[in-house]
């Protein structure tokens, strides 16, 4: 077992954009305050179905944390069918299946959200964490240069590129990808990566 495997505890997924999460949660927070500051609507059966409602959607945005991802894939099967071109949905689900560990099934839906929105960077460094879990090293890293050569500073996909890197045995090419997420300011895992000796210390 190689001392790289160490590195495997840094997950390599991320749900969405910093900008997508952000302004999902914004959203749902907005519909909560008109909700509750409707005096007519507050307490009835319509605003326990739209709080529901909201709270699934929030389920949505808390990365590995989900409430629960069979949950929300049923929230989002329903919601797919209505909107059936919407890539983000197809991103989300793909990366509830991720977190329920069905990488093959995580993997059709970014395939689905990346042939839906041109340029994608999110689901294609997605879908670089899936390929990754099924040990396909190569089409993983050709994801994540897509989704760095969408988005350059694309913090995201310079981590989970010199991790990808680095459990290949590809020090130097894992630690400058390492740095560079840290000048992204993403430290963690090349600070882990000093750690065990697998960085030069600079």
């Amino acid at each position: 077992m190689r001392k790289i495997m160490i590195f495997i505890f840094l997950v390599l997924t991320f749900l969405c954009s910093c900008s997508e999460k952000n302004k999902s949660e914004s959203d749902l927070l907005n519909k909560e305050k008109t909700l509750s500051g409707n005096k007519e609507y507050a307490g009835s059966e319509k605003n326990k179905t739209a709080s529901e409602k909201i709270d699934n959607e929030r389920a949505l945005w808390n990365g590995k944390k989900y409430t629960d991802p069979k949950k929300a894939i049923e929230y989002l099967n329903n919601d797919i069918k209505v909107q059936q071109k919407n890539a983000v949905k197809y991103n989300n689900r793909g990366t509830a299946y991720y977190g329920l560990g069905n990488y093959p099934l995580a993997i059709e839906d970014y395939n689905k959200a990346i042939r839906l929105k041109k340029g994608y960077a999110d689901a294609y460094n997605n879908r670089a964490a899936a390929y990754y879990m099924l040990g396909k090293h190569q089409l993983a890293i050709e994801d994540c240069n897509q989704a760095i050569k969408l988005k350059t500073d694309f913090v995201d996909a310079y981590a989970n590129r010199a991790l990808i890197y680095l459990k290949m045995g590809n020090k130097e090419l894992g630690c400058a990808d390492a740095r560079k997420a840290c000048t992204l300011g993403m430290c963690g895992i090349l600070e882990k990566a000093k750690n065990k000796g697998a960085c030069p210390l600079i």
